[in-house]
Order: structure tokens, then C-alpha cells, then sequence
């Protein structure tokens, strides 16, 4: 690229000196020039830090005193990164040659896309996708994520069915560079998140400002997806019911969110139910103490839905074009729909 503008490479970082070697040593083959790398320190407890400046003298780092999560880690590299573009990157992921030059080139064709995400492959299954995004992240209108090759707990196989670029809901956190301005303009990572879908909510805020995000499926990254945090992990589990019902209550208008979301609490109700039956008790205290989270942090919730709610310059019918017009959790549960491929081949697709 001729003047290729500054990224800022963001990495939030929580123990594990080898995830952490084998991203920046991936970093090193990247051939795009102009970047800056920022390790974003969230308090790490091991040595993975001990001889970074010796082994990577190129990598600034950033130490925190507390473990800020991935949306306050994100926030801290954003502050101190000069460039007008950063890459949010998970420690745990791998890749190689031009890829970032492909995502610069993407997000830079057009002034209104805010973020751009490459294909996401399983590290240790490179022919499947991996769980956090895949070729791209999609949502149904009650608020459920699923991803261009990965349904819930259904991943499917890499047969470049998804290699065309296009426009999609959500760019996965695990890798996904973003326009600084527009950051700017809508407002950084909800630290109330702390982890998990705080990029989808990042995301929503961009489509209500007119923005695009772009899945750029040319370039590649492989994830060791859940090596920081198992998926089956209570904290996990919880992190993803309680910020969802956080998000929802922050980026409907008021006129669809009070239909809207006791739909959504219907199907809490119903995981719930479907859990004790099953004896997952891990998703059923996930559960019931995610709705205990948003009785006793509502007003918190509140406060940000009016800041979102205020500087919103486009409508949830606009927003709503873009998302899948039927319930995710129907089609996966009682239609059998296991792939993303068919579920799009209906009418009411994003």
C-alpha cells in the first residue's frame, strides 16, 4: 500500500506467556509496516510478562493494576494507540503474511465502514471455524449472535461457503480493526460488559449511526478459541446471559423493547427450565444470577441506554434490515437448522 495509514494493535492481556509468544511472534510475519503493537497488561499474576521487552522490543507495553477485561483492556490500548485505525486482537490467535493489509484496504474503501473482521479459523481444527465469529458475525432481532459458519454449538467445516465479502452485524473481538473516528463518534467498549459482547454491542452503536461492518473473509486468523476462558465455564456462561439482556435494554428504541424484551426473558425462563431438567447446573445459576445482575445493576443499564438512546442518528427499522427477522433459537432448537448456509437460504435473512 502506498502511505498505508498507522494501526494500532491492541492486545489485552491476562496470563499465559506461550498464547501470548506465539501472537506476537505471529505479529512479527505480518507485512504490513506501518503499526504499532500495545499489550494491554490486565494485572497478569505469572511470569508471561517477565522478558517481553527483551524478546519483543518493538511491543509498547501497557501495565494495569486490576484485570479490566477485554473491554476495559481495549479502552486502556485505545487511549495510549496513535493511529486512526486499531486492531483489537485476542492473545490466543495466529496468522501469517498480508492478512492485515487486507482489512486496512477493506475498511479504508469506504468512509462509513466502522469495523472489519477476517475469517476466523480453529487453531487446532484449521478446517473449521472457529466458535468467536467465524466468517462473520450475524444477531437475531431478540438479541441471540450466531456467526456465518457457527450456530450455538454447531461449527461448521471451512468449504469456502462463506468467502464472499459482505456486509454483516457484528466484527468478532478476537480480531477486528475499527475506525478510531468512529469510536470517537459512538462511544468506546461498555466496560460494564467487562467480557463477551461488548463488540456486539460496539457494533449495534455503529449501525445506529449509519455506519458498516464488513466481514473480509480474504483474510485469515486462527483462534484458540476458550483457551483463556473454557466455553462451558460458569463465568463465561454468565458473562454472555447477562450481557445480552444489558444490550438489549440499551440500543432498542422504547417502542420495540418493550415487546421485545419480555420475549427474550421468556426464553431466559425457558433455558432456565430446560437446565434443571438436563442438571446443568452451571447454566442455571449462570442464569438466575444474570437476572439478578440486571435487577441490581438496572439503573446503571439505564444510564447508558440514554446516552445511546440520545445520540442515535438512525432508527431500529434501519438496524433491523440487518438482522435475522425470526428467533435463532427456534429455528436451531425446534427446526433441527444446523448451518448458518441454510438458515440464510429462507426469505428472512440479514
Amino acid at each position: 500500500m502506498a502511505n498505508p495509514p498507522l494501526v494500532s494493535v491492541i492486545i489485552p492481556h491476562y496470563n499465559g506467556k506461550e498464547i501470548l509468544y506465539t501472537c506476537l511472534r505471529s505479529l512479527a510475519k505480518t507485512t504490513y509496516s506501518n503499526k504499532e503493537v500495545l499489550v494491554v497488561d490486565n494485572g497478569s499474576t505469572d511470569d508471561s510478562l517477565a522478558t517481553i521487552e527483551q524478546d519483543f522490543p518493538w511491543v509498547r507495553l501497557l501495565h494495569q493494576a486490576t484485570n479490566l477485561g477485554y473491554a476495559g483492556g481495549c479502552n486502556a490500548g485505545l487511549v495510549a494507540g496513535k493511529g486512526a485505525f486499531a486492531l483489537f486482537l485476542n492473545n490466543d490467535t495466529k496468522f501469517e503474511g498480508d492478512w492485515l493489509t487486507k482489512l486496512v484496504l477493506a475498511i479504508t474503501s469506504d468512509d462509513l465502514i466502522a469495523a472489519v473482521q477476517p475469517k476466523l479459523l480453529a487453531l487446532k481444527q484449521p478446517d473449521k471455524f472457529d466458535y468467536s465469529g467465524a466468517a462473520g458475525g450475524l444477531i437475531d432481532y431478540l438479541g441471540f449472535p450466531f456467526a456465518r459458519g457457527r450456530l450455538f454449538f454447531t461449527l461448521e467445516t471451512d468449504r469456502h461457503q462463506y468467502d464472499r465479502p459482505q456486509d454483516i452485524f457484528w466484527a468478532s473481538g478476537t480480531a477486528t480493526l475499527v475506525r478510531k473516528s468512529a469510536m470517537d463518534r459512538v462511544g468506546a467498549f461498555d466496560e460494564n460488559f467487562f467480557a463477551h459482547m461488548e463488540e456486539i454491542d460496539l457494533n449495534w452503536r455503529f449501525h445506529l449511526h449509519g455506519y458498516r461492518v464488513r466481514a473480509v473473509p480474504d483474510a485469515v486468523v486462527y483462534h484458540d478459541s476458550g483457551s483463556t476462558l473454557p466455553p462451558d465455564s460458569f463465568r463465561k456462561v454468565y458473562l454472555n446471559h447477562k450481557n445480552s439482556l444489558f444490550m438489549l435494554i440499551k440500543n432498542y428504541q422504547l417502542r420495540n423493547l418493550v415487546w421485545i424484551f419480555p420475549s427474550r426473558l421468556f426464553l431466559e425462563f425457558v433455558a432456565l427450565v430446560y437446565s434443571i431438567c438436563s442438571l446443568d447446573f452451571i447454566r442455571v445459576r449462570a442464569v438466575v444470577l444474570s437476572l439478578l445482575a440486571l435487577c441490581g445493576r438496572l439503573v446503571q443499564v439505564l444510564r447508558g441506554r440514554r446516552v445511546v438512546q440520545r445520540s442515535r442518528t438512525c432508527s431500529d427499522a434501519e438496524v433491523f434490515r440487518k438482522m435475522y427477522h425470526h428467533s435463532v433459537v427456534l429455528a436451531y432448537f425446534v427446526r433441527g437448522i444446523r448451518t448458518t448456509e441454510q438458515l440464510l437460504l429462507g426469505p428472512n435473512k440479514p
